[in-house]
């Protein structure tokens, strides 16, 4: 083995000095990303959790190799799947949303899992509690209140004059009662009056919709989680032409045609996820390795949704702006 051989192999993983110079490959790390899209989706949390791989020195065909799993829009596929992803034998399974979850959960998978969450995972009973988990299920969790009031100061400073609001959120998301809580109380202090929609299926998105058209509310919370985001293009649609701005907590809501997002940078959190894998293949257990929050946040506005609303932006709210939509 040549000088630059050995070099290359150091440069993959620490780990691989001491095998090198046992005349030993370096182990390969064997990840199952299980999500509920598509085939062929072009997914930017994958892209994100790569990212974070190749940060640490992993390369695939390498040291690693990552085994996509889609659902399909199904979560009955999924749990369907737990079979032979667990035949595969990973030596961790990662899952590509939250929705990803509770499939692996209800298959009984024992393999160690690491995850994004958008709800409570401690109300979701997916982990004992955010310092120590004591399962097999770790990862970073989106569930944030603090920033729920955040994102009605934004709207309010963008539409000075706004008074009553509609507040659209998924009743079965874990937490949720502690989301609205967090909303109630940021909506008093702003002098905002409020209607609340649960809602469960497309169905009752309509009726919320069509609601909130009749009663003239000036604009619209949406709780950030999988179901609600699965909606954001209706929403979108729904709030040009009615002119009433929709916020939320994710950057994809602002991607799809809303006017403004406050929340975390769900990239990041991908990317931070291959230092869970990481620590993992190296020995650690779920059980052992805290629940995180986020660390970075991000406000995103959809400048040409805001001209197609009549709302003018303030200069100060846009030289806060991460990204700005033109």
């Amino acid at each position: 083995m040549n000088r630059r051989t050995i070099c290359r192999i150091i440069a993959v993983t620490p780990m691989a000095v001491a095998m090198a110079a046992a005349g030993q490959s370096p182990p390969v790390l064997r990840v199952a990303w299980v999500s509920p899209e598509r085939a062929g989706s072009k997914s930017p949390n994958l892209a994100a959790f790569r990212a974070g791989l190749r940060d640490l020195g992993y390369v695939e065909d390498k040291n690693l190799i990552i085994d996509t799993w889609w659902g399909e829009g199904s979560d009955e596929r999924l749990e369907k799947m737990a079979g032979d992803i667990v035949r595969a034998r990973p030596d961790v399974i990662v899952t590509g949303s939250g929705l990803a979850v509770s499939p692996m959960m209800r298959a009984g998978v024992k393999l160690p899992i690491v995850f994004v969450f958008s709800a409570d995972p401690v109300e979701a009973k997916v982990v004992a509690s955010f310092a120590r988990p004591g399962g097999n299920l770790t990862g970073m969790s989106l569930f944030s209140l603090d920033l729920m009031g955040k994102r009605l100061e934004f709207l309010k400073e963008a539409m000075p004059g706004l008074k009553r609001i509609a507040i659209i959120a998924n009743p079965e998301h874990a937490g949720e009662p502690f989301e609205l809580k967090a909303a109630q109380d940021a909506a008093a202090r702003l002098g905002l009056s409020y209607h609340y929609f649960p809602v469960r299926s497309e169905s009752e998105v309509e009726q919320a919709l069509a609601a909130i058209a009749r009663e003239r509310d000036e604009a619209i919370l949406a709780f950030a989680d999988g179901f609600t985001m699965s909606f954001a293009e209706r929403i979108a649609a729904f709030s040009v032409t009615h002119k009433v701005p929709a916020v939320s907590g994710w950057a994809l809501f602002v991607q799809r045609g809303n006017v403004m997002s406050y929340g975390p940078v769900i990239d990041e959190c991908y990317r931070r996820l291959a230092v869970y894998v990481d620590k993992i293949f190296k020995g650690a257990k779920p059980a052992d390795l805290p629940v995180e929050l986020p660390t970075k946040v991000e406000l995103v506005i959809n400048l040409k949704t805001a001209k197609a609303l009549g709302l003018t932006i303030p200069q100060s709210l846009l030289l806060r702006a991460d990204e700005v939509i033109q």
